[in-house]
């Protein structure tokens, strides 16, 4: 029988047993269709302004001849497409990265069905927990008619929570400061500076390697924030009334005591301060996925509206917490003269200068018209 947050030999060989599974739960997917609707709410919750996405006619005038869904909105098609995270109870779960491959743009009107495989269940190195591992599944976003869309790795880490708070791993995490009237204003300056390339074609030919491109930002991260990327995502355990208690009657480790002794979701930590000091981290602290989200936002700012985001591979590495400034980077490290390719250096820097996001990008630009004459 398994101990209630320990991993233990007999709960890790039951579910090393599932790797290579087709994994389905008895949830609801939050959506199944791309509609209108969902592009705009998750464009307004990642911060996304991309006409591409948001203005339905200018879509229909482009190459798309259709509105498109940002990329990562994949995400809300499955509960698990974060990765699927089950067994070892009451080892504490959080995403820690995926790696997207998107085969084409996602039109308004196609219906999505993920597919969930179990992949790998690695032990690593920790200094701070009693024992790690990392949880790693393969989604296959299909359409109606049974096409891969997309497909993403995605991983999530699991450590024996009262070990971690024990050996203070979160001691050092530093609070952000208050803003000033003159930061907010700063901050506000650079979203209204924010740009999308559009129809502003950027061309193959006109990229160096060591190029920059233009970063974004996101935040001050604030509860609301995590609110409207839960209205968008759905979340895992977003539910109210007798539905939250039906779930607690099947799942009822599910439920943390908040401060009135009211049992939470294990979500609540985004939003709930007080519960996410419960679990040793000093705020309450984003979705990863919006950090995801945010970096393919400033890539399809970038690429403009004849490029094509093909791959994105990002690791969440450090909380972004409430209070916290991100701000999304990229640059140019090679070019692929064959596919017409550029592989970019990604990385999300908080306030405090630390890097909370990183891997890298392949993107496809159109070259420009050579002259036969």
């Amino acid at each position: 029988m398994a101990t209630h947050g320990t991993a233990t030999a007999e709960e890790l060989a039951r579910i090393r047993a599932k790797i290579g599974q087709i994994v389905t739960i008895n949830e609801p997917p939050y959506l199944t269709e791309v509609t209108r609707d969902s592009v705009r709410q998750w464009a307004q919750a990642t911060g996304d302004r991309n006409r591409l996405f948001v203005d339905e006619a200018y879509a229909r005038a482009s190459r798309h001849q259709s509105l498109l869904a940002p990329p990562c909105q994949l995400y809300a098609y499955s509960r698990i497409s974060i990765g699927y995270r089950g067994g070892l109870p009451g080892v504490h779960s959080f995403f820690a990265g995926s790696h997207w491959r998107w085969h084409e743009p996602i039109k308004v009107g196609e219906r999505i069905t993920p597919e969930i495989t179990f992949t790998g269940l690695d032990e690593l190195p920790s200094r701070f927990a009693g024992r790690m591992f990392k949880q790693i599944s393969l989604i296959r976003y299909l359409n109606g008619d049974g096409r891969e869309l997309a497909q993403a790795d995605s991983w999530g880490m699991r450590v024996e929570r009262v070990a971690a708070k024990e050996k203070g791993k979160y001691k050092k995490l530093e609070l952000a400061e208050k803003y000033t009237r003159e930061r907010i204003e700063e901050i506000a300056t650079r979203y209204a500076e924010e740009k999308c390339r559009g129809s502003d074609t950027p061309y193959f030919d006109d990229v160096k390697v060591g190029d920059a491109i233009p970063s974004i930002i996101r935040g001050p991260y604030t509860a609301t924030i995590a609110v409207a990327f839960e209205q968008a995502w759905g979340g895992l355990y977003i539910k109210a009334h007798g539905y939250w208690f039906d779930y607690l009657r099947r799942h009822p480790a599910a439920g943390i005591p908040n401060s009135y002794n009211i049992p939470e979701p294990p979500e609540a930590v985004h939003w709930d301060s007080p519960l996410a000091r419960s679990v040793g981290v000093p705020e309450a602290y984003d979705y990863g996925p919006e950090r995801v989200a945010w970096i393919a936002t400033m890539l399809t700012n970038w690429v403009g509206d004849e490029g094509f985001l093909k791959e994105l591979y990002c690791e969440v590495r450090r909380f972004n917490m409430i209070g916290d400034l991100t701000t999304c980077r990229g640059k140019v490290i090679a070019k692929d003269d064959a596919a017409g390719t550029l592989k970019l250096e990604i990385e999300a820097v908080d306030q405090r200068g630390d890097s909370t996001a990183s891997g890298w990008a392949v993107v496809r630009l159109p070259r420009r018209a050579t002259s036969t004459a």
